[in-house]
């Protein structure tokens, strides 16, 4: 038996072993499997037929240093990613805590102190600011070790050229997920007479166009009443869905883009739905109870809690519709990657554990088995595919932006006042919310100055 049909079983068996986990138990997390059970079920690396765990590799030890562990906690099970990185190849993650807001200064102690830290979490800090920073080495030394060339990546392969710095890539995601969505009543649809968005996006006709006409309609339906088109956070799913960077970069240097025209056409499209009177800002943890608003826009987070407080409305989900010229969907969504840190010698290891993160991410049976325990925590079957299917590359293009990692000018995400938030924020939100400029040509004059001050500190 060649080690890759042995890799193929390991899996295989760990899956069969989570997918009764999580059906016996609604309180395991996703991707969790039942850490006394799966032991016993994983091939060891390079014995054939063996049931044995894979003893343990100094060579696979590594140190990950995060706000939080990846090994079991309060009696949690091990995730997928990690069972398969202990027990067919022998590994170990080490932990080093360090709060989130102290993570970098932590990490700059440690390498300034020469020890060992290995594995870093990826977020919208750490590039380009941190591999600018020379806190992070490349991973394309590893590619083997990653089993990039085996087709277990090949999906993921336009997401991980558009992370590419001075040709190499720093930032592998693995997967995608916290996907923006907007969350609607399809009985609430067909009782206003109006088209079902799923069925639009389904037909390639879901874009701002489809949309405006949508909400035009569910407010003309009931003119006097208080109704809204749309409550929750989606600016940055609008700006992300005209399929244009505020930053781009063309392998040698930055350059500030707000002067793109579809950048100007997301922002008077956001400008319009606010005008319009559309867009309720009061901030809701869930689709709204009163069937007042049409569409929430949230993460997938708030979809179990919106279900059970309004378990007769038939709620379903779609991405942000398109431009109108748009040649396709583009998504805002969270890229789940790992780090290798600068200096590490355990390169081959890290690359390893992220292989391991790959195929929990893409093995069918452990999917199914997630499946399961999203249906337990209160997501229907129907809206969970229908989430995997956005997740997909192939379907709805997941956007980047360089500027959501150039610093706190660029990008705060925690500051509301808009003299004092990121360049970003304020793009995202300021035409929705309403502040001190009214128009895009007044934002994109008091913002563009910035963001050329900051790409000359990257250029």
């Amino acid at each position: 038996m060649t080690f890759s049909k042995k890799l193929t079983a390991a899996v295989t068996a760990l899956a069969a072993v989570l997918s009764s986990a999580v059906s016996c138990s609604g309180d395991k997390k996703v991707g969790q499997a039942d850490p006394t059970a799966e032991t016993t079920t994983l091939t060891e690396k390079g014995t054939s037929g063996s049931s044995k765990k894979a003893a343990p590799s100094e060579d696979m030890n590594i140190t990950w240093l995060s706000d939080f562990d990846l090994n079991p906690v309060n009696g949690s099970g091990r995730s997928t990613a990690l069972a398969l990185f202990e027990d067919v190849y022998g590994g170990k993650i080490n932990y080093i805590n360090a709060q989130y807001k102290d993570r970098f200064d932590v990490l700059d102690s440690k390498l300034a102190a020469g020890e060992g830290i290995d594995m870093f979490p990826y977020d919208t800090d750490v590039f380009p600011q941190g591999v600018l920073s020379e806190r992070f080495d490349p991973l394309d030394p590893y590619y083997d070790d990653m089993g990039m060339s085996d087709g277990l990546w090949d999906e993921m392969s336009d997401v991980i050229r558009s992370f590419e710095y001075k040709g190499q890539h720093y930032v592998v995601p693995y997967a995608l997920s916290e996907p923006f969505l907007l969350t609607y009543s399809r009985k609430l649809m067909q009782s206003e007479g109006i088209d079902d968005p799923y069925t639009l996006y389904k037909a390639g006709s879901w874009n701002w166009d489809t949309f405006m006409q949508i909400v035009d309609k569910f407010r003309a339906n009931q003119p006097d009443a208080p109704r809204y088109g749309i409550n929750g956070w989606f600016g940055e799913a609008a700006l992300c869905s005209a399929g244009a960077a505020v930053v781009t970069y063309d392998g040698t240097s930055f350059a500030n883009n707000i002067n793109d025209p579809k950048l100007e056409k997301a922002e008077n499209f956001m400008h319009d739905i606010a005008a319009k009177g559309l867009y309720d800002k009061t901030w809701k943890g869930n689709f709204p109870t009163d069937l007042n608003t049409l569409f929430y826009a949230m993460n997938d987070w708030a979809l179990a809690e919106s279900n059970r407080l309004n378990p007769e409305a038939d709620l379903m989900v779609v991405p942000f519709p398109k431009a109108p010229d748009a040649d396709k969907y583009y998504g805002s969504c969270k890229f789940n990657a790992r780090m290798l840190v600068k200096g590490s010698t355990k390169g081959a290891a890290v690359a390893t554990y992220i292989k391991c993160e790959r195929l929990a991410a893409t093995d069918g049976k452990i999917r199914a088995a997630a499946k399961d325990a999203a249906i337990a925590q209160g997501i229907t079957a129907e809206q969970f595919d229908a989430i995997q299917e956005y997740l997909s590359p192939v379907n709805i293009t997941p956007f980047f932006d360089y500027s959501y990692g150039m610093g706190e000018k660029m990008y705060s995400a925690g500051n509301y006042n808009y003299e004092t938030r990121g360049v970003i924020n304020n793009i995202n939100s300021v035409l929705l919310d309403g502040g001190p400029v009214d128009s895009w040509e007044a934002l994109r004059g008091a913002m563009s100055g910035i963001i050329d001050g900051e790409i000359n500190n990257y250029n």
